[in-house]
């Protein structure tokens, strides 16, 4: 990673763009495809971190955006979600050359589409169109370099990429949904009804519903759509299935008002969608989750309305708390949230957290245990300015950090310039040629660039135990 000119406060820094979690196409930007489960620094950056202003990732891709407004990729490129022209998966972030003409402001990453925001407020798209996602005339079941979407007459401000439909919101407070991920479960739910046309349109469809509010940001799961208005009010429609719509009903046709009521009666700031659960910020920095929780997406456990944990409440009650917005007050004041398909990542305090599913070691902590509450992410320290990104199933940060030294005159050093983020098991004899039971546990090592030891002292560095691949 290219490093910050000038010193800190601490000395020279330097900006390291990492990356951690589920990796079976590459899309760590490692060179390699093997799931990582601590942060690892990308050594090969064909963009120059100091660059880097957004970081996202969808099924098993990932995208960064520069300051110049340009685009890099990497990862799964099946259905040319890279914008490539090829279909051949990369393990480095690479620059999208069709853009050359656009300066990219956001990108949506969905699980085999891309959908790219450029300067003027248009919108283009690349990759899979089995389902109608890109916006644009099936003459292609996909599309290996982005497709303007033509019927976005509107200049957008705000666009999001769910499993297999997409959403534009656009500057006049307008929300646009394409692609028929949730067809088949509005059909299932609404027999005999007619549909709304957004939910089975395959090219961007006015969501109706919304004709009194304005809308200012949109956000996606795997089967349903947010929508933020300039008032702080969330709609919401789609599946239901795990209560992320706050609703009796098992699937929403139309846009739906959760009442500010759950949210202390004040306004929200910012929201965000995994695949099945919600997390939103009020205007005050509160942060509510909900929706499915047996990954621990929520970050919390249930909770019963006087602050007194559900331990004891039944099944159905349990799972009740979970499908109503509920607070997580060591998220209060976050100044970023990330959502992946069924994990979190969080700055607060210049710390980063991560909770949630963790089976390929998205969650940072060096194993493939699901985090119930949030945890802060050890390795990447109090790093500055940190701009976190998720995948589906892997997780980015970008940190600024103290530029470290790459020599030492220290005789008890071992292993000077040892890879970052190894873990490292360490012991030491019990007299009799056995080792200390308590000093056998491996302990992550993060960032380091060299260990001390002592001359009773017996270290071991191996690389962290990969797992089967994230689908």
């Amino acid at each position: 990673a290219a490093r910050r000119e000038g010193r800190g406060a601490a000395g020279p820094m330097e900006r390291r763009l990492l990356a951690w979690g589920a990796n079976s196409y590459g899309q760590l930007g490692l060179g390699h495809k093997e799931d990582v489960l601590v942060p690892q620094s990308l050594k090969d950056v064909s963009c120059k971190c100091q660059d880097i202003e957004s970081i996202t990732g969808g099924g098993g891709h990932s995208a960064v955006i520069t300051g110049a407004g340009e685009l890099f990729v990497c990862g799964h490129n099946k259905d040319g979600q890279l914008g490539l022209n090829h279909t051949e998966d990369v393990p480095h972030f690479t620059l999208c050359t069709a853009l050359a003409d656009f300066c990219v402001k956001q990108v949506a990453c969905g699980w085999d589409f891309t959908i790219i925001l450029v300067g003027p407020g248009l919108v283009l798209s690349c990759g899979s169109n089995s389902f109608g996602q890109l916006g644009v005339p099936q003459v292609s079941s996909s599309y290996l370099i982005p497709q303007k979407i033509e019927l976005l007459k509107e200049k957008v401000v705000d666009v999001a990429a769910g499993l297999r439909h997409a959403l534009a919101a656009t500057e006049s407070g307008l929300v646009f949904q394409w692609g028929t991920g949730m067809a088949s479960r509005a059909k299932r739910a609404n027999q005999g009804k007619t549909l709304p046309l957004f939910l089975t349109a395959k090219e961007p469809c006015e969501v109706t519903g919304l004709e009194d509010v304005k809308v200012k940001r949109v956000a996606a799961g795997s089967y349903h759509s947010v929508s933020l208005t300039d008032e702080g009010h969330l709609y919401v429609w789609g599946s239901n299935k795990h209560g992320q719509l706050v609703s009796k009903e098992i699937f929403l046709a139309e846009p739906k008002k959760i009442e500010t009521h759950f949210f202390s009666h004040e306004k929200i700031g910012a929201v965000w969608s995994g695949w099945t659960h919600l997390v939103a910020q009020t205007e005050t920095g509160k942060v509510f989750t909900w929706g499915r929780a047996d990954y621990g997406q929520l970050g919390r456990h249930a909770v019963v309305p006087d602050g007194q944990e559900a331990c004891t409440a039944s099944e159905q009650h349990l799972e009740l708390l979970c499908n109503i917005p509920i607070s997580v007050p060591c998220l209060n004041g976050a100044s970023q949230i990330a959502c992946g398909s069924e994990h979190n990542l969080a700055v607060v305090g210049g710390q980063c957290f991560s909770w949630g599913w963790n089976e390929h070691g998205m969650c940072g902590d060096g194993t493939e245990a699901n985090i119930r509450v949030p945890k802060t992410v050890k390795a990447l320290g109090y790093a500055k300015e940190t701009l976190i990104g998720c995948g589906a199933g892997h997780s980015m940060a970008l940190c600024q950090t103290p530029l470290k030294s790459s020599s030492s005159s220290d005789e008890s050093t071992l292993l000077a310039g040892v890879q970052s983020f190894m873990i490292v098991a360490c012991w030491c004899p019990n007299g009799e040629g056995q080792t200390a039971r308590q000093n056998a546990e491996p302990v992550c090592c993060a960032n380091a660039s060299a260990v001390h030891t002592k001359t009773d002292f017996f270290m071991q560095v191996f690389s962290a135990k990969q797992r089967k691949p994230f689908r």
